[in-house]
């Protein structure tokens, strides 16, 4: 069993955890810690079950992994990214001495719909990704990773990229994948957007196809947080628009380094 995996790039007075989504691990953010390391001091974690982190006795639910999280990084501003996006808001919740900001990247409190919320996929997307990791795995995560790309004026070149980083730090833990696809499922979050103390950024891509901007416009006018949205852009802006998505961390950056 080993230690959450955390790695630590950059300087700066800027401290930035980073939370990646499902399936993925915390080099996926290359193109987002480039640009941002002169900077900051980024703390680029792999979540339990995923690539450094693969076996990890954390279990990958939002609770422990906030609190997991929070004690192994210094006070900094979480940017959480799709699934990472879940618990970094948990995290804000849970120890808002830890989260200083928060900034959500294509991260809705609630991904599913329900009779209140349409502005979220159905969970049946998520219930056929599980049934086919059982069949077949690297197919399933290809799948997903064309459906995170989708929309993106860079649609190809952002799937070829998600494709070359998936396993670049090892394969995922299939049994945590399906934990994770469940934590998609049934997160739902919506009633913490109202209790956020945590100054905010809501950062969207114009056309996701997983998490519709509309959904984080809603949380970001509950939160009180900043609105911004990413032309032309799918799941993965940090991939082909990297510099579109610093710019709309300045809200968060800015009073930090004031």
């Amino acid at each position: 069993m080993s230690e959450l995996h955390i790695e630590t790039r950059g300087h700066g007075d800027i401290h930035l955890v980073l939370l990646h989504g499902w399936a993925m691990h915390g080099g996926v953010f290359a193109p987002l810690v480039r640009a941002l390391d002169d900077s900051c001091t980024l703390h680029v974690v792999d979540l339990p079950g995923h690539g450094h982190s693969r076996a990890c006795g954390v279990p990958l639910a939002l609770e422990p992994c906030a609190d997991a999280i929070a004690a192994a990084t210094p006070p900094a501003i979480w940017l959480g990214w799709s699934m990472g996006g879940l618990i970094a808001l948990a995290a804000a919740g849970r120890h808002p001495d830890r989260v200083r900001g928060l900034a959500m990247l294509c991260a809705s409190p609630c991904l599913v719909r329900k009779p209140d919320w349409r502005h979220a996929v159905s969970d049946a997307i998520f219930d056929q990704f599980a049934e086919d990791l059982d069949t077949g795995f690297h197919v399933t995560l290809e799948r997903f990773l064309a459906l995170e790309a989708m929309g993106s004026d860079q649609a190809l070149a952002e799937s070829r990229k998600l494709r070359a980083q998936i396993f670049a730090h090892g394969e995922p833990e299939p049994s945590v994948l399906k934990q994770g696809l469940e934590l998609l499922k049934t997160a739902d979050l919506r009633d913490a957007t109202a209790d956020l103390n945590t100054p905010s950024v809501w950062l969207a891509g114009a056309r996701d196809r997983i998490v519709p901007h509309q959904a984080m416009h809603w949380a970001a006018q509950h939160s009180g947080g900043d609105f911004q949205c990413v032309a032309r852009a799918g799941h993965a802006p940090f991939i082909g628009q990297a510099d579109a998505v610093v710019a709309g961390l300045q809200p968060l950056l800015e009073p930090v380094s004031a």
